[in-house]
């Protein structure tokens, strides 16, 4: 016989016990920011790739690229899965920057969200797929408007994206961001492309 717990059950009898629509489960997706520089022929030119939603909710807005992770999925093969089928992009090495979990950040549902951090130095080109609406590659611009507040911009042509953070600091990594006002990006995203600007800025100093 295995061990038992305090109430006496085996691993094997708690588990046939266990009843998984007693405790209420969050969703999963996974998104992506890649980053890109030189792209425009300036070599200290930051990019971002951003889809246009195609559906709601957030109808028309900027997002990342991402989805819910499948059962049977992990997250980054989610993550790896959702870059393609949205942009067309593969084969980028994706590595896991943050989890995002405040409540109300998703309206559908209660959905926390896995973000990855890419790079592509090839120049890759991106096409809108599956429910992405259009792929395009954003200018991203960071400057800081005094007492900490920094200013975000993304832009392609017209289409301007902003938000505003300050930096909260962390015990072993990069500063995350603490977020203001944010103006066209879908859910949380600004918050997620503004954390992995501080990780990717500091990585590379």
């Amino acid at each position: 016989m295995g061990l038992v717990d305090k109430n006496g059950l085996t691993e094997a009898q708690f588990l046939a016990a266990y009843r998984q629509k007693d405790y209420p489960r969050p969703s999963l997706t996974a998104d992506i920011v890649l980053f890109r520089r030189g792209a425009s022929g300036f070599a200290d030119q930051l990019q971002v790739l951003l889809i246009r939603r195609g559906g709601h909710p957030f109808l028309g807005c900027w997002a990342l690229p991402g989805g819910f992770v499948n059962e049977g999925e992990d997250a980054a093969a989610a993550a790896r899965r959702e870059l393609a089928e949205e942009t067309g992009l593969v084969g980028l090495a994706l590595e896991p920057f943050g989890l995002y979990s405040s409540p109300g950040r998703d309206p559908r549902a209660w959905v926390v969200s896995a973000a990855f951090l890419g790079v592509d130095d090839a120049g890759m080109r991106a096409r809108a797929g599956d429910d992405a609406a259009d792929a395009r590659w954003f200018s991203l611009e960071v400057t800081e408007k005094g007492t900490g507040v920094r200013h975000l911009l993304a832009q392609d042509g017209d289409t301007v994206l902003t938000c505003e953070f300050n930096l909260i600091p962390q015990a072993y990594s990069a500063p995350r961001a603490g977020m203001g006002q944010a103006k066209g990006f879908a859910f949380d995203h600004a918050q997620i492309i503004a954390d992995a600007y501080l990780r990717f800025t500091h990585a590379i100093g």
